[in-house]
């Protein structure tokens, strides 16, 4: 009985799907035989073609409105397939070529194929990945071994080009291939030339005008005023890659858009960008082309840093002299370990008022106006420019960790004020042997600040706990991201959530050397200005920003303006903040480089132990009894904690100087 049912229910199954492809097969008859002419008419009748249009970029200023990335107007040649004849295409595109070599102009050449003085076809062998792909199965479905001239002759039957000579073809083929990557269609115009003169677009305007299909635009070039400036926080744009498309094609993306690689041009890449527009077109069975309609792009909105151009350029040229002085400082002792590994250093000063970034600066750097020409000799530096030392650059930090200890410590009645240690020289309890500067004997934590006990500090550390010093820590922005807008690192808080991830053991004792500054710890120059801004402004720490407000293109409207907002409580009393901002100035006033400096401020130096020169580190606020900013500074094995301090020196010299009132 069973089988019989089964077989009915397949009997049912097979004459239903019968019957669905039968009329499938009618309809399809129908449409292809008895209405073929009614069909045939409506494809004949017009067909319309929409193409995107560019929506210009927002522009990036400094707080003062000097620009950083702007717009200019610029030119460039477009071939629309919409108005260009494919049978004309390689003519055109050779007549194109000779015009702007003829006025120095350059066409997007990215074949990886070239000719020699022989006519011979060469492989550009910097062009690795471009020869690989032009061999692909997606392109020529070539062996990798074939020869640049076997590549070379498959193109030049594809794109029909047999009746041109060697280097005509080569150009031809390059321009050809590259619509081919690009998705050239009548909905996708391409562009041959872009940021050309004014010259080379009256040329090619005058001679091609006959010529349909090759177009001259206005359009928006991307310039990078004051490139030196700050270069890693401004960022950089660029082709949108592979991965960013697949992530960014369902916002509108196309796969040849131009994208916000870094700094605010990545981070703010939704407000910058704008809405394209477009243009639709229909193109009637004879070739008639007309204008339908046009959807006009809409500019994105600018943004207006915290940053100051003048404080930017005084701080790339202070940490330039100090790397300086820490190399001539090496040349002078003659001895190793003393200066002559320093390449690099970095600054940050903020404003106490909101926390925002006055100033950021990393040495080496580079100049965005020639980002591209020279990618390949700043990626290949051995000091690598291109690394943001000031926000990603963590390094220990030394004694300039110790007013946080002593903060920590105080509130946590580890120590108290009339607290006195004896400092023996040499650390030795637990098993470990940490070496002070100096024999102090009895001190206090006043002269611990001042003269930078390790003994006395390694103690506190012991009685305070690593578990208490981290929290306190944290709350200061230190070994936490500050919540600026851009890239930045975490940096590292030695303790024993850190060596489990690392997979070592912590043992107790290892709270003396993280005390002092040493051991896991790694914290960047913007997390030391961060922290040392917070105690200066009573312990409340404020999410440290680049970015004062955000504006439409025109500047007629501000769409977001960043307000002071808390992050976070140290949970130390005034009282007991009073207690290390007092030791603080004590130390300040005891620096022989900041003899000659007539304000009272507050800081802590520190020289961080590590493979080569010590680095030296720097923090201070100022002025001290009435704070306005805060600066955190290091340099790498700079070996002697005075050539940090000339960095901050020099930045309060111009910051103080360039208004009067600041210091009353």
């Amino acid at each position: 009985m069973e089988n019989k049912v089964a077989k009915w229910r397949y009997a049912l199954i097979i004459s239903i799907a019968f019957i669905i492809l039968a009329v499938f097969c009618a309809r399809l008859v129908q449409w292809q035989i008895f209405q073929k002419d009614y069909y045939q008419d409506i494809a004949l009748t017009s067909t319309e073609y929409t193409v995107k249009t560019d929506a210009i970029r927002g522009e990036i200023y400094d707080k003062n409105g000097v620009p950083l990335a702007i717009n200019k107007s610029g030119y460039r040649v477009v071939i629309n397939k919409i108005y260009m004849p494919d049978e004309e295409l390689n003519k055109n595109i050779i007549k194109l070529v000779s015009l702007l070599d003829s006025c120095g102009g350059k066409w997007i050449d990215e074949l990886p194929i070239k000719v020699d003085s022989s006519g011979n076809y060469y492989f550009d062998e910097k062009k690795t990945d471009e020869i690989d792909e032009l061999k692909s199965k997606d392109n020529l479905n070539m062996n990798p071994y074939s020869t640049a001239s076997e590549c070379m002759a498959k193109l030049v039957e594809k794109y029909g080009c047999e009746e041109f000579d060697k280097n005509e073809q080569r150009n031809i083929i390059s321009v050809r291939y590259n619509m081919d990557r690009q998705g050239y269609s009548k909905s996708k115009p391409y562009i041959f030339a872009e940021d050309i003169s004014q010259n080379a677009m009256s040329i090619i305007s005058e001679n091609m005008q006959s010529v349909q299909g090759v177009e001259t635009e206005s359009t928006a070039v991307r310039v990078y005023e004051n490139g030196t400036a700050a270069p890693h926080m401004v960022g950089i744009t660029g082709l949108i890659s592979a991965d960013e498309y697949t992530e960014m094609k369902n916002k509108g993306y196309a796969y040849d858009d131009e994208i916000g690689k870094s700094g605010i041009e990545g981070a703010y890449e939704k407000e910058l960008r704008g809405s394209q527009g477009s243009k639709t077109y229909e193109v009637e069975s004879d070739g008639t082309t007309t204008l339908k309609d046009t959807v006009e792009s809409k500019p994105g909105n600018s943004v207006y840093l915290t940053i100051d151009v003048n404080m930017q350029k005084t701080a790339q040229k202070a940490l330039k002299e100090a790397v300086k002085e820490a190399n001539d400082y090496a040349k002078s002792v003659g001895k190793k370990n003393n200066g002559e590994d320093c390449t690099g250093a970095a600054v940050v000063m903020l404003d106490i008022s909101d926390f925002s970034v006055i100033c950021a600066a990393s040495y080496p750097s580079y100049d965005l106006t020639k980002y591209y020409d020279d990618y390949e000799k700043l990626a290949t530096d051995k000091n690598v420019p291109l690394f943001d030392r000031a926000f990603m650059g963590a390094l220990a930090p030394g004694s300039t960790f110790k007013p946080m200890v002593a903060s920590a410590a105080l509130q946590e009645n580890a120590i108290t004020t009339k607290t006195h240690i004896e400092c023996l020289g040499e650390y030795t309890k637990n098993g470990l042997h940490l070496w002070c500067m100096s024999y102090h004997g009895s001190i206090d934590m006043y002269q611990g600040i001042r003269d930078s006990c390790n003994y006395f500090f390694a103690e506190t550390a012991r009685l305070l706990g690593i578990e208490n010093m981290n929290i306190y820590a944290k709350r200061c922005g230190l070994g936490v991201k500050t919540g600026v807008e851009i890239a930045e690192s975490a940096g590292t808080l030695a303790g024993p959530e850190y060596s489990r991830k690392m997979g070592s053991e912590w043992y107790p004792s290892f709270v003396s050397p993280a005390g002092i500054g040493q051991s896991d710890n790694q914290f960047t120059p913007l997390q030391l200005a961060t922290y040392v801004a917070t105690i200066a402004n009573d312990g409340v720490r404020l999410r440290t920003h680049v970015v004062d407000k955000v504006v439409s293109y025109s500047g007629s409207e501000v769409i977001y303006k960043t307000e002071p907002e808390v992050m976070d409580n140290m949970g130390v009393s005034k009282e007991n903040l009073n207690e290390v901002k007092k030791a603080m100035n004590m130390a300040t006033d005891s620096y022989l480089a900041l003899s000659d400096f007539d304000m009272k401020i507050a800081g802590k130096t520190g020289t961080a132990e590590n493979a080569g020169s010590d680095h030296a580190n720097f923090i201070c606020y100022a002025p001290y009894d009435k704070p306005q900013i805060a600066i955190g500074v290091m340099v790498e094995h700079g070996a002697k904690s005075s050539v940090a301090i000339n960095v901050a020196k020099k930045l309060m010299n111009e910051y103080f100087k360039s208004d009067t009132s600041k210091e009353e």
